[in-house]
């Protein structure tokens, strides 16, 4: 027998591969038809491998499923609901005429040939170059037929210097530094680049003392109201101030209406030393802090615990206890009762019904109570022993009952302190631009312009208008309306 040709040795070698791996698709095409048979039933459980997880037909996992919803219903660009911004033709404030330059074909200079009108218009928005004025205030003196003479007074923002800066330029740097939070240096080098004025980095700490200064009994109205307010919501972050190694806490107080800052510790007396809490009698809206439970708060009519906190809570408690139902439970009670609160509030009533409200309510509580059968207590002392994941939320939902539910019963009161967290979220941006702010009291007065700032933006004002007048020495005050609680 004649010995085998290498090449038929290869053919056949080849042929059993394909074979083999058509053997591999035909097994891939049985699962994935069994996969298709059974339906949703067996999603989470099939037989196929995780490398065929991509394959048609296959059903991809349900935190994909989620977040693909979640960017359907969430597009780019301008959301369902949000304010817009078109553009509509106006009359200008200008107009430029525009000629055909150059020549024709025949030959002939277009700049002799006949004007036949306006052929084609376009409108575009634009701003002016910026470019600081010098501006020169002359003093006029006149004398009366009685013979007495007059002088003019000096203009508003207008110092009794022979040179100075102007107010708008002033305000310019607060605004650029306290609500944009642009750096001083930073700050400095704009203003001489968009505006040509050539400032010091001096001259920007001095108009933040003015602003500060100016605005100080605003700022303590502002502190007053929020008082006399039935609600309000109280937050703390922290923020690298003073000398290196420190670590301050900004404190901030908030109504719809109203924000107010100080700079201190974490303490009770830190807390009680911006003079809201010690006189507050309305009802503190705020996360778990203990602080804001304090007996010492003796004229509060009540707490309510935010229930955004308490629903990323009981989420670290979903992944610490993978597959446990009772963190799915409560958060999906609380987000229930926050929907149901807004809707309450957008029809007016003044709490959530009672056929709406008692089924959730009933769900987080056996929530609760199932979380706390599974999470023992460790014993020992309250203070000092460490408790499993999830222990002191649950023992706080289920011992603070109207702490958590409050709002269920009065719409005015906010079921998050959503408010708050907006609130103090600038200021981390701040720090991560500016990083550590070198004096206490600069930064007191950066806060002290933020919650003015903050205040006058709610009631609908401009910010660059407000610190403008201000540099007038013309502080913007809340209207009359709002003074009473």
């Amino acid at each position: 027998m004649p010995p085998e040709d290498p090449r038929d040795a290869l053919i056949r070698e080849q042929a059993e591969r394909i074979a083999a791996l058509e053997a591999v698709v035909a097994d891939l095409r049985e699962r994935l038809a069994a996969a298709e048979r059974s339906g949703s039933r067996n999603s989470g459980n099939s037989s196929m491998p995780p490398s065929s997880d991509d394959l048609p037909g296959r059903r991809p996992p349900r935190k994909q499923r989620r977040a693909a919803e979640r960017a359907e219903k969430k597009k780019r660009g301008k959301q369902p609901g949000s304010p817009g911004a078109s553009m509509t033709w106006e009359v200008p404030d200008r107009t430029e005429d525009h000629y055909p330059e150059g020549a024709c074909s025949c030959g002939q200079d277009l700049a002799d040939a006949a004007d036949l009108g306006v052929a084609r218009s376009y409108q575009q928005q634009e701003v002016p170059a910026a470019a600081a004025e010098r501006v020169q205030h002359d003093l006029h003196s006149a004398r009366c037929a009685c013979g007495k003479t007059h002088v003019a007074p000096r203009p508003a923002g207008v110092p009794d210097s022979a040179l100075s800066i102007g107010p708008r330029l002033r305000a310019l740097a607060v605004y650029l530094v306290v609500f944009q939070h642009v750096p001083v240096e930073r700050c400095r080098q704009l203003i001489a680049d968009v505006a040509g004025a050539a400032v010091s980095e001096g001259f920007i700490h001095s108009c933040l003392a003015r602003a500060a200064s100016l605005a100080g009994e605003v700022v303590a109205l502002i502190r007053a109201l929020i008082t006399a307010a039935p609600v309000a919501g109280f937050d703390e972050t922290t923020l690298r101030s003073g000398p290196a190694g420190e670590k301050k806490y900004v404190h901030g107080a908030f109504t719809e209406e109203y924000s107010a800052f100080w700079l201190g510790t974490r303490s009770l007396d830190s807390m009680a030393g911006a003079g809201i809490l010690p006189g507050f009698a309305g009802i503190v809206v705020s996360d778990r802090y203990q602080n804001y439970f304090s007996p010492r708060w003796e004229h509060i009519a009540g707490n309510q615990a935010c229930l955004s906190h308490l629903i990323r809570d009981y989420e670290d408690c979903a992944e610490s206890y993978p597959g446990a139902v009772w963190p799915v439970q409560a958060q999906r009670a609380l987000r229930g009762l926050i929907r149901a609160w807004h809707a309450a509030r957008e029809q007016g009533l003044d709490a959530i019904p009672a056929g709406v409200r008692d089924p959730l309510e009933r769900e987080f509580r056996h929530g609760v109570l199932a979380g706390l059968a599974s999470v023992p207590r460790v014993p020992g002392p309250k203070n000092s022993t460490k408790q499993k994941p999830g222990r002191e939320l649950l023992e706080f939902c289920r011992d603070r009952r109207s702490d958590v539910l409050l709002f269920t019963e009065d719409t005015t009161v906010w079921p998050t302190n959503n408010i708050s967290e907006r609130g103090v979220r600038p200021l981390k941006t701040q720090q991560k631009v500016s990083g550590r702010l070198a004096s206490d009291d600069v930064t007191q007065d950066r806060l002290d312009i933020r919650g003015y700032i903050d205040t006058a933006r709610k009631h609908g004002r401009n910010a660059m208008d407000v610190l403008h007048d201000l540099m007038l020495g013309r502080p913007w005050r809340p209207p009359a309306h709002a003074f009473s609680p």
